[in-house]
């Protein structure tokens, strides 16, 4: 990994960020910046929320919730799937007796 550093524009809720990271990031920081972006705009369409700090703060909430969620689905389907492993182990040791 370099320490090189690469400045991208990305475009959040109708204004520029100037953006920097290593190269091999750009690809993901563009998804993030659009995914931020259409986060925001749901919220900003909804008409709940005013104020582009407050639809920023829904935003941000809104996609730590999924990321948190995301990943105790993983956790949950990890350890369905060490138990359906550890019964088949069980069943074959059974059957191999």
């Amino acid at each position: 990994m370099s320490n090189k550093q690469l400045t991208t524009t990305v475009n959040i809720l109708d204004k520029d960020y100037r953006i920097s990271g290593p190269p091999e990031e750009q690809e993901a920081l563009n998804a993030a910046a659009q995914h931020l972006d259409n986060k925001m705009r749901e919220i900003r369409a909804s008409g709940k929320v005013i104020g582009f700090e407050r639809i920023a703060l829904m935003a941000a909430l809104n996609i730590a919730h999924e990321m948190l969620s995301s990943n105790q689905e993983a956790h949950t389907f990890k350890d369905d799937i060490q138990n359906h492993i550890q019964s088949l182990a069980e069943k074959l040791d059974d059957a191999l007796l």
